[in-house]
């Protein structure tokens, strides 16, 4: 049976590794900038919530529907 080589690196041959297994300063790229940075600059915020004329027309359009089911249901109890 042969053994298969290990897939990983030789510590003694790696370069960039210190006596121990550590990184040297400066061998490492830096580190990534954070989320706020990533995307364009929003110039527009829209407003949060619902526009007046669409909740009152869904509110209207509720009553509506719920005073067609009361006088349905007044007229079936005469």
């Amino acid at each position: 049976m042969t053994s298969s080589p290990t897939p990983d690196p030789d510590p003694d041959t790696t370069t960039g590794l210190e006596a121990g297994g550590g990184v040297p300063p400066g061998e490492t790229p830096p580190a990534e900038s954070s989320m706020p940075g990533a995307g364009p600059d929003e110039t527009h915020n829209p407003p949060k919530g619902w526009a007046k004329a669409p909740l009152a027309l869904i509110i209207g359009l509720a009553v509506v529907v719920a005073g067609f089911f009361l006088a349905y249901a007044i007229v079936l109890l005469l």
